[in-house]
């Protein structure tokens, strides 16, 4: 390379390379600008001609550099300057990228939402993503998300009413939409309450009424025993300690304390860890599958080896041919694995157990969910106003002693 060559406008300077490829017929120039600002000399390299630099544009750049540095502002040289011009482009893309989200379609986010719950039961995607195609997507399926409103959902309720579907029908497809906004929220990408909070639905009494009769319940786990030896133990211990499905999927053998005769019941419903006991029966069941197995270890896996994740399909099959549900259209009625703990807390309340006993055994949050089985208390109702009888009868009959003893004095 040759010495710095002055160029014909004022603080330019250059230099022939003759190391890159030629400009034309002409080397190519590497430019710099020199030039005193407070009493400072400054030295800015700039660039290459061949990638666009001209003398022109050096002189431009000293130009504005010199007036920034007078001023106190800038940037001062061209190295800030495209540090400058990167981050602004950064943030235009950011921006850019931000204003994209923010209108994200509800169809658009349903992908991204769908795609993230491979951890839920397979029924349960298949449930969640009826309720899209059938109801929440021909509605809402171009709105941005952040203009969905609530006449937007009483338009999806009043399709799901025109169609004959029940209140709680709509009430699972609400809750559907309001688990997809309120990820939506957490990506910042709405804000506020699900507008399903502001929509009304008519309420429905969804609790279950059955339960079964020990004649019953001997009759389903014979059934179930010849079936699946599995299905069956899952039943009976549900039966014998009030264990939800998912809490039996979840259960391993470091919950299973033999010793004790105990079940821990680690991350339930209601948040909290509680514990179950043993009945003979269970216990029986219990020792029959343990063979040494890690503590981590599920105690009941498929046949993969795997955590089981779902009643199998077995169990309906099962109750129906032993008749249980012959003739039954309440679905509040119906025998499905679910009435085994019911009948587990409404034995325990027939043979006289403390409701707020119950409420722990079952891991209730509240114990207005317990009182459902209240009506069961050996004759609670009838025996409370047989003891306001005999209490007014008392207060009668000591009455009419005082009139007699007036009337003898």
């Amino acid at each position: 390379m040759s010495n710095w060559i002055k160029g014909k406008l004022p603080y330019v300077e250059y230099r022939v390379d003759k190391n890159r490829p030629k400009v034309g017929v002409n080397f190519d120039r590497y430019y710099r600008v020199r030039f005193k600002a407070l009493g400072k000399l400054h030295v800015i390299v700039l660039g290459h001609w061949s990638a666009g630099w001209t003398e022109q544009e050096a002189y431009n750049k000293a130009e504005k550099y010199k007036a920034n540095i007078k001023a106190g502002q800038g940037p001062q040289n061209w190295k800030e300057e495209q540090e400058m011009q990167r981050a602004e482009a950064e943030a235009e893309a950011e921006r850019k990228k931000q204003e994209a989200a923010s209108n994200i379609t509800f169809g658009k986010f349903w992908e991204k939402y769908n795609k993230a719950q491979q951890h839920k039961t397979e029924r349960t995607m298949l449930t969640e993503q009826s309720h899209f195609t059938l109801w929440l997507k021909p509605v809402l399926e171009h709105l941005p998300m952040r203009q969905i409103k609530p006449f937007h959902l009483e338009k999806v309720k009043k399709n799901m009413f025109d169609a004959g579907k029940s209140p709680k029908t709509a009430q699972y497809c609400f809750a559907t939409f309001r688990q997809v906004w309120n990820t939506a929220r957490i990506k910042d990408l709405v804000s506020g309450d699900s507008p399903t909070r502001k929509v009304k639905l008519p309420r429905f009494d969804n609790k279950r009424l059955r339960f079964l009769t020990p004649d019953e319940a001997d009759k389903l786990l014979k059934a179930l025993a010849e079936k699946s030896q599995q299905l069956h133990d899952m039943a009976l211990l549900s039966l014998h300690t009030g264990m939800r499905a998912g809490e039996i999927f979840k259960l391993t053998w470091g919950d299973v304390n033999l010793n004790n005769e105990t079940l821990t019941i680690r991350d339930s419903k209601s948040g909290k860890t509680r514990y179950a006991y043993f009945t003979e029966a269970t216990r029986g069941m219990l020792e029959s599958l343990y063979n040494g197995q890690a503590p981590d270890q599920p105690v009941f896996t498929s046949r993969f080896g795997e955590r089981v994740t779902e009643v199998s399909n077995s169990f309906e099959r099962v109750v129906k041919s032993t008749g249980l549900n012959e003739g039954v259209s309440d679905r509040r009625q119906k025998v499905t694995f679910h009435t085994l703990r019911h009948t587990f807390a409404s034995w325990l309340v027939q043979d006289g157990t403390d409701l707020y006993v119950v409420k722990e055994l079952l891991g209730h949050h509240s114990i207005q969910l317990t009182e459902r089985y209240s009506h069961l208390q050996p004759d609670g109702p009838k025996r409370a106003v047989k003891l306001f009888d005999q209490k007014g009868n008392q207060e009668q009959a000591q009455d009419q002693a005082k009139v007699i003893n007036l009337q003898q004095g």
